[in-house]
């Protein structure tokens, strides 16, 4: 991680109103504890140090004034070049052969999901929230993709069992032109970044899929869909998608504008094991930038035919 700032906040009960000023370090966190008075002149009289690393805390007193400066190294990770988003001038391309990294795991309920993951440890930590009134779980996540080999995304998840149909309203609460980061509807064998898997998507390109990793350890597949007519925007989002598990076969399901939800190209066969995983996850494709999905009116039932 490379330090990008100080963060300095007055101390509530100090003269004047508290406030918050952010400090460039580039060259200069390197030497801050060692010279105070390079970053704040004559003004700084004394400093203690609780230690020389990432997000170490620095306690600073100005002269007699009665008032204390907190100081924070703000630090950003960085992100290896395979893990960037394609673009005109890059090319995204898988892990290199053998790279993992252990999800970070959460027995913490939320709304109808046991437990929470950030799959793949992205390299910003994610989260997620619940509103009741609404009925809307909202996602925030860092990571580079749900694809290759291995995945990186926030993930609420429920042990499940036997057939089931799955469906929610999706959208990305955070307006940005169209992107490719994705909400995902998905059945996972494991909690591991490489998991067999089975996912209807939705990106912010206006493309939906339905995608599997057969395999652990296999680089995903998937067929695609874009949805568009003469009455019709070009690449419209679905408002709502769904899955479906029958046996061994996995369906997408979708709602363009409200209409009742239906099949949408023909089902994959792949085997899971039970127990399996089923949630709902967002990865915004960037490895260090966090971002939002929304899913709403969250349907899960525990046998096929109840996609709605």
């Amino acid at each position: 991680m490379r330090p990008t700032g100080i963060m300095l906040a007055l101390v509530p009960g100090a003269p004047g109103s508290a406030s918050l000023t952010e400090f460039s370090l580039d060259t200069l966190w390197r030497t801050f504890t060692l010279n105070c008075r390079m970053l704040f002149g004559n003004a700084c009289k004394s400093f203690a140090e609780t230690g020389l690393l990432p997000n170490s805390l620095l306690v600073l007193a100005l002269g007699a004034a009665p008032i204390q400066l907190y100081a924070q190294i703000q630090t950003t990770p960085v992100a290896p070049a395979w893990s960037l988003p394609a673009s005109p001038t890059h090319e995204q391309v898988p892990p290199p052969p053998g790279f993992h990294r252990a999800s970070k795991n959460f027995d913490t309920p939320i709304g109808i999901f046991q437990g929470q993951s950030d799959i793949g440890a992205a390299l910003i930590p994610g989260s997620a929230s619940y509103d009741r009134a609404t009925r809307t779980y909202t996602l925030h996540s860092a990571g580079y993709n749900i694809w290759y080999n291995r995945d990186e995304f926030r993930f609420l998840w429920k042990k499940m069992s036997g057939d089931l149909s799955f469906a929610a309203d999706v959208s990305f609460p955070i307006a940005k032109p169209p992107q490719d980061r994705k909400v995902v509807l998905i059945i996972r064998q494991d909690l591991e970044d490489d998991a067999k898997e089975v996912m209807v998507g939705e990106h912010g390109t206006g493309m939906v899929h339905l995608a599997e990793r057969t395999e652990k350890d296999a680089f995903i597949k998937d067929m695609q869909f874009r949805i568009g007519g003469s009455l019709l925007p070009h690449d419209v989002l679905p408002k709502r998608i769904g899955i479906q598990k029958q046996g061994d076969e996995f369906a997408l399901f979708i709602s363009v504008q409200g209409e009742p939800m239906h099949q949408f190209g023909p089902p994959v066969k792949i085997h899971v094991d039970a127990p399996f995983y089923v949630g709902i996850g967002f990865c915004p494709h960037l490895p260090t930038t966090v971002d939002s999905g929304s899913f709403s009116n969250v349907v899960l039932v525990n046998k096929a035919g109840e996609v709605h």
